[in-house]
C-alpha cells in the first residue's frame, strides 16, 4: 500500500493515497464522514469540556464505528499472517500483544477475520 502519512510542519500532516490503495472505500468513507478526524482527536484527548451533549455523542459514534472497522481489517490481517505468510500462533502474538502466550486471543482474531472474508 502506498499510503503516505508526511508531517508537513509542527502539529500537521498531509495523508495522500490512490484509487487503488482504497479499493473499498474505507479510506475516503473515514475521510468524508469524519470519522478520522474524530478518531485523531480522541487520540489527542479532544476538547471535551468544550462539547455539548450532541457533540460528544457524534465524536463517541465516529470514533466508535472506525474502531470497529480497524478491529475487522486487523482480524483480516491475521489471517494473512497466518494463511499466507505461515507464522505461527505464537509469534503472531508476540508481536501484537508483546505476548506470545496469548495465541487463544489471535486464534480468535483470525477466526473472526475469516467470517469477515467469507471463508
Amino acid at each position: 500500500m502506498s499510503v503516505t502519512v508526511t508531517k508537513t510542519s509542527g502539529r500537521s500532516a498531509e495523508i495522500i493515497w490512490t484509487p487503488a490503495d482504497d479499493p473499498h472505500g474505507y479510506l475516503a468513507r473515514a475521510v468524508e464522514s469524519d470519522q478520522l478526524a474524530y478518531a485523531l482527536e480522541a487520540l489527542g484527548n479532544g476538547n471535551e469540556s468544550d462539547e455539548d451533549e450532541d457533540q460528544a455523542l457524534t465524536a463517541a459514534m465516529h470514533t466508535t464505528a472506525l474502531a470497529r472497522l480497524l478491529e475487522r481489517r486487523a482480524a483480516v490481517q491475521v489471517v494473512r499472517l497466518r494463511d499466507n505468510h505461515g507464522m505461527s500462533w505464537r509469534r503472531i502474538a508476540g508481536v501484537l500483544y508483546d505476548d506470545p502466550e496469548k495465541q487463544s486471543t489471535v486464534r480468535r482474531m483470525y477466526d473472526s477475520g475469516r467470517r469477515h472474508m467469507g471463508i
